[in-house]
């Protein structure tokens, strides 16, 4: 990918994690199952999980209640067991992307600082990087939870671009989704997404974003 020429070069770059560096959809499907299982309601599939996931876990959570129509007074049980089940099986049934560490180090390699940026709970992001190995290339991991409002707000991206050292005009966030992109043009931070992820069931490219990569080895800029 070469990047279009109003764009300035990265001095650091922004990734996500789910959707974008590991594939978790199996996690999910996996955890929700549990915690339906334990409310005696019906299953959702990975083809619901694709198009929902990446608001955060509340957002998540809600939206499989309304699936199988169990109404919002169980909410409350409902994430206490979804946050257990997904500790317990936390990365077991995840993949890192082809690419995607190549593509970390690659960036390690060339001295950019990273921040992994999520929505996913920082006490689910932390472990599972380390799991799969790709902690170690990330200066910063914020969660959901580390900020005051989540993606597609702009705030956690300035104040990751903040904690990076990084004016936002230099920094690259590099999501699967809307979300992202959304935060990143309020911020003013480049955006490059990835056509693999999970984009709430819309297509990748129907998204404002300044380019598209099918790998983040595929990530490059002159």
């Amino acid at each position: 990918m070469a990047a279009p020429t109003d764009i300035q070069a990265p001095l650091a770059l922004i990734i996500d994690l789910d959707g974008t560096l590991i594939d978790t959809q199996a996690d999910f499907v996996v955890a929700l199952n549990l915690m339906l299982d334990d409310l005696r309601l019906p299953h959702i599939d990975g083809a619901f999980v694709a198009q929902t996931v990446g608001k955060g876990s509340e957002h998540l959570v809600a939206q499989t209640l309304k699936q199988v129509d169990a109404g919002t007074n169980r909410f409350e049980l409902a994430m206490q067991r979804y946050q257990r089940h997904y500790s317990e099986i936390n990365g077991r049934h995840a993949e890192v992307y082809p690419g995607a560490l190549e593509g970390l180090q690659r960036f390690a390699e060339l001295g950019l600082p990273m921040a992994c940026l999520t929505n996913k709970p920082t006490d689910f992001a932390l472990p599972l990087l380390a799991d799969k190995g790709l902690s170690r290339f990330f200066s910063h991991v914020f969660g959901g939870d580390a900020f005051p409002r989540k993606k597609p707000d702009p705030l956690p991206l300035i104040k990751t671009c903040q904690a990076l050292g990084t004016a936002p005009a230099h920094t690259w966030m590099v999501g699967d989704s809307s979300n992202d992109a959304q935060a990143a043009r309020a911020a003013g931070c480049p955006v490059v997404l990835v056509s693999y992820g999970y984009n709430h069931g819309r297509p990748i490219r129907e998204v404002d974003a300044d380019a598209f990569i099918d790998r983040l080895d595929e990530l490059h800029w002159s």
